[in-house]
């Protein structure tokens, strides 16, 4: 049950900057710290130190996903790592945390904030969440050590999402949909990285259904389409079908998309066509999490700003 820390996070004797995790007997040996500010860590190193500290305190339990997503959340608004320990000990409690009067574990497991869930496959085996939409999961942000890729270790629709292989990460409702009714779908393959193009052989717009390929198909990068043909490049390879007339979301034009990138974590500002309507994150395109009024905005008119790494897609709600 217990996962071992990064080397970077090993240390021998005592550290006046950081708090001690206590490892189980068959480590005693050596201390783990993690440091106060855990912003100071990667994303699943975040995940690591919270998923240890939680079983050392519960025994060996592991912590709730919703309880997790919580957790990363209040690391992004300043908790430090001994408020967070507190906190663990309240919950273990019966006290609820910094929840009052919920309890952790809702939908089996995972959570929903209104607009991400947390679905983890633990030890590498296959978990499904119920999913509070009925729409294909969309991968918002990786948090596992393991890269999630669709139609490779998560998936599902339906009400349902599966996991698989280690994949652990943040997911919402994907953009748009592909069931016209038909269930046609078409298969297009980048071999070597060329440039493909195939043609669709039904009426409208493309939408991703299942990626095949480790490489990732992100529309308007590595995929896209120019009138009834779909084209891939830089190894994407996926089975594409009709979009449907639903949209993303419950609003919004589903074909409409802005791609905003904070370079060097510099700020960027993008054009933004208010007719769509308000923009959200459809798709988290960097290693930063991309949160609005931290590292992005909208000016409610015409601009989308980011900054601090921040690299996202977004659509109209």
């Amino acid at each position: 049950m217990f996962r071992s820390l990064p080397a970077a996070l090993l240390v021998l004797g005592l550290a006046t900057s950081a708090t001690a995790l206590p490892l189980p007997a068959a480590a005693q040996a050596t201390r783990a710290y993690a440091p106060e500010n855990l912003r100071q860590l990667s994303v699943p190193d975040r995940v690591r130190v919270i998923e240890r500290e939680y079983a050392d305190q519960s025994r060996g339990r592991q912590i709730p996903d919703d309880q997790l997503e919580f957790y990363l959340d209040q690391v992004n608004s300043g908790w430090g790592f001994s408020r967070i320990k507190q906190d663990i000990a309240t919950s273990l409690r019966g006290g609820g945390g910094n929840r009052p009067g919920a309890g952790w574990g809702g939908w089996n497991g995972s959570s929903w904030t209104g607009q991400t869930l947390t679905c983890s496959s633990n030890d590498r085996r296959r978990r499904e969440c119920r999913t509070p939409f009925q729409g294909r999961p969309a991968l918002v942000e990786n948090i596992s050590g393991t890269r999630c890729v669709e139609g490779v270790n998560f998936g599902g629709g339906g009400g349902v999402m599966w996991v698989d292989q280690g994949c652990r990460g943040r997911f919402t409702q994907g953009r748009g949909g592909w069931n016209d009714g038909s269930g046609q779908t078409m298969r297009c393959e980048s071999r070597n990285h060329r440039e493909q193009s195939c043609p669709t052989g039904f009426r409208g717009n493309a939408v991703l259904v299942r990626q095949l390929s480790s490489a990732r198909c992100i529309e308007g990068q590595t995929w896209g389409q120019r009138g009834n043909s779909v084209w891939v490049r830089n190894g994407c390879r996926g089975e594409f079908g009709p979009r449907s007339g639903s949209g993303w979301g419950g609003g919004g034009n589903p074909n409409y998309s802005v791609t905003c990138s904070s370079d060097g974590n510099r700020q960027r500002s993008c054009a933004w066509d208010r007719r769509q309507g308000r923009p959200v994150v459809i798709e988290n395109l960097s290693s930063t999490r991309c949160q609005e009024n931290r590292n992005w905005s909208w000016d409610g008119n015409s601009t989308i700003r980011v900054s601090g790494g921040c690299r996202a897609r977004f659509g109209a709600r």
